[in-house]
């Protein structure tokens, strides 16, 4: 720094403490550019908080946007541009979900609703990494441009100023006290004074009838949000619809029985053991007289039939229940695990593993 810069920096800070402290006044600026400077702190404050929350909004873990942050600078300082991704909880529940849809196997009905969800849950991450996208290129980097270059550069010209009025208010003070400061310098300083005044009204102004252009910024972030939203309730909807439906299937579909453990069964006195190698064994008697329909035309031996082993509840529609030893007369054979029969004045269907066939049908 020359003499004279040291000399100007000494005057100025004289100045300031002399206007701080001892209250004198300096040159006064119009009420008109006070308001235009109260606009743009106010300008530059709402850009540099929304900046620091929509960064929030797109990435709401600290710590993982720590750790993206970290990433970026580390990849600047080394010169190397890398891809850096948000790990969304969605896409790390769809993983989840499409694991366990694997274990499960596909004749599990549970294993296919975590399949769709982790689906459509993956749809709803890649929605919002289409979001980080759009609202980084059209909101954050414009917003980011504006702090770091228009507003930065009208702060320059302000601080600028302010330090140009002090050294012209210094030097008029000087001279009122009698110093040998000409009027030529007092000139000169009160030129380059109004010059850097000039320049940062210029800047403020400018600043501020860009309106139109940040409300568009402003209206394009919100127009993403709102799309983000919008598909990833479309989504949604729909899975929950397609798991509605599983429901409906999966409460429609037989129940598997397994075969239980056996147990160690004690002959009753009242009910005679019935031997599965001997077909010639008559039922058991039940609590009324067993009646052949009229289309067997047999006796009730030779009619299909089997012997209770396990007492079985009816739950669902069309399901015949009975009580371990009853006789169950045998109408069809539904499938490998279901049987169709009579039992006690009641028709329906009942598991086969529940029941000893005496006569096959």
């Amino acid at each position: 720094m020359s003499v004279g810069g040291f000399k100007k920096q000494i005057n100025k800070a004289s100045q300031y403490m002399s206007e701080r402290v001892l209250k004198e006044k300096g040159t006064e600026i119009e009420e008109e550019f006070r308001e235009l400077e109260k606009k743009c702190d106010a300008t530059n404050d709402v850009a540099i908080k929304m900046l620091e929350k929509v960064k929030e909004v797109l990435y709401p873990n600290p710590a993982a946007r720590g750790k993206m942050s970290a990433r970026a600078a580390y990849g600047k300082l080394a010169g190397k541009s890398q891809e850096l991704r948000y790990p969304h909880v969605e896409a790390q529940l769809s993983e989840i979900m499409m694991k366990a849809s694997f274990d499960l196997g596909e004749e599990s009905a549970f294993g296919h609703a975590l399949r769709d969800t982790g689906d459509t849950l993956k749809s709803v991450a890649e929605q919002k990494e289409m979001l980080e996208i759009n609202v980084q290129q059209n909101f954050m980097d414009p917003l980011t441009m504006l702090i770091n270059k228009d507003i930065k550069e009208l702060l320059h010209h302000r601080k600028k100023m302010e330090g140009r009025r002090l050294d012209f208010d210094a030097k008029k003070r000087k001279q009122a006290k009698g110093s040998n400061i000409t009027d030529v310098e007092i000139n000169l300083a009160e030129e380059k004074f109004e010059e850097s005044k000039e320049l940062a009204e210029t800047g403020m102004m400018n600043l501020l009838e860009g309106d139109v252009e940040q409300i568009n910024q402003l209206a394009g972030m919100v127009e993403a949000l709102g799309e983000m939203h919008r598909e990833s309730a479309s989504l949604l909807e729909s899975l929950h619809g397609e798991l509605m439906t599983q429901i409906d299937q999966a409460s429609s579909r037989p129940r598997e029985f397994r075969q239980p453990k056996q147990r160690t069964r004690f002959t009753s006195t009242r009910r005679p053991q019935v031997d599965s190698d001997d077909d010639d064994v008559s039922p058991p008697p039940s609590s009324g007289p067993v009646k052949s329909p009229r289309s067997s035309g047999g006796s009730a031996a030779s009619r299909p039939h089997a012997k209770a082993l396990y007492d079985f509840d009816a739950e669902n529609e069309g399901e015949m229940g009975f009580r371990e030893g009853d006789v169950i007369y045998l109408t069809s054979r539904i499938d490998d695990n279901w049987m169709d029969g009579e039992c006690n004045g009641e028709a329906g269907y009942f598991p086969s593993n529940y029941v000893e066939v005496i006569v096959d049908v």
